[in-house]
């Protein structure tokens, strides 16, 4: 069962076994194949998003997972730097709205980043940071979208999704709506399906940035089995076909020790900035979740 595996998983004493754990980057594994996709159309636009060349890219797909499919880690290390910094610099900035906002621990004038990281800088929100949503703000208490708490998503993001997305196949899908979870090691994230869309058919996108993490993914119900398989940071994992609307969950974080983001800024990377974001990020993972919203031709809620 999904919760069985979920509270192995997530134990600390004694820690669980990660034999079982499926992990792309042994060549012997036997619970995925490479896809074969269409580089060909390749622009040179993958520059501009930190992305290596597509002849470095490994895409796998799940055999016993239907519809799951990963792209292991594509980004440089110049480009994990600078998604990571717009994750907690710019991101968090309104109108996108945080946790933080919710719980009213900053004035209208005020940004995390600024409380956390200025002249007189507040340790104790660098953890309190759990959320933020971007588009189509997702409401926690309803579970639903509506037309009145929305703003614009971020071209950068927006832009950089759908890319991948006409790459993988995907090539209708738009980014309308975002959720980026931030994770201390400590962190979990419990199992649950994402049902408020109104489009259920397009796929899910996930961006794994910072330390690593155990996803677990089931069946269609609870008592369904569950398996697990390792995210590293840059990897990018999409939930689509049959594995759309699966129970998953993050029931652990594991430190990375080949932290690949963590090569010397790049000259057009704020040195500061990323000083602040390397000791972040070293007890953290960022995950950025994207999603299509509307019905294909759908104007609004």
């Amino acid at each position: 069962m999904f919760k069985d595996s979920f509270k192995y998983y997530k134990a600390r004493k004694p820690p669980p076994n990660l034999e079982h754990v499926i992990d792309p980057m042994k060549p012997s594994n036997k619970n995925v194949r490479k896809m074969n996709v269409d580089f060909q159309s390749e622009t040179g636009l993958g520059v501009k998003f930190g992305l290596k060349s597509m002849k470095e890219w490994n895409i796998y797909e799940f055999i016993n997972i239907p519809g799951l499919i990963l792209l292991q880690n594509p980004f440089t290390a110049k480009g994990q730097q600078e998604w990571i910094i717009k994750c907690l610099k710019e991101y968090t900035e309104k109108p996108n709205i945080t946790n933080i906002d919710a719980h009213g621990l900053l004035s209208n004038n005020e940004t995390w980043w600024d409380t956390c990281f200025g002249t007189m800088p507040r340790k104790d929100l660098l953890s309190r940071l759990r959320w933020t949503t971007l588009g189509y703000h997702h409401n926690w208490d309803t579970k639903h979208y509506s037309e009145n708490l929305k703003s614009k998503m971020p071209n950068d993001l927006k832009d950089l999704i759908e890319y991948l997305a006409r790459i993988l196949g995907f090539q209708e899908f738009k980014a309308e709506a975002a959720i980026i979870n931030y994770y201390k090691m400590n962190s979990t994230l419990a199992g649950h399906t994402d049902h408020s869309e109104a489009y259920l058919e397009a796929p899910l996108f996930s961006i794994s940035f910072g330390q690593a993490a155990i996803f677990l993914i089931g069946g269609l119900k609870q008592e369904n089995s569950a398996h697990a398989l390792f995210l590293r940071s840059g990897d990018v994992l999409v939930m689509s076909g049959n594995s759309r609307l699966k129970y998953h969950g993050v029931p652990k974080i594991l430190i990375d020790e080949s932290k690949p983001w963590s090569s010397m800024p790049n000259s057009s990377i704020n040195n500061e900035d990323w000083q602040k974001v390397n000791a972040y990020i070293s007890d953290s993972r960022i995950n950025v979740n994207v999603r299509q919203v509307l019905k294909p031709g759908q104007l609004n809620l």
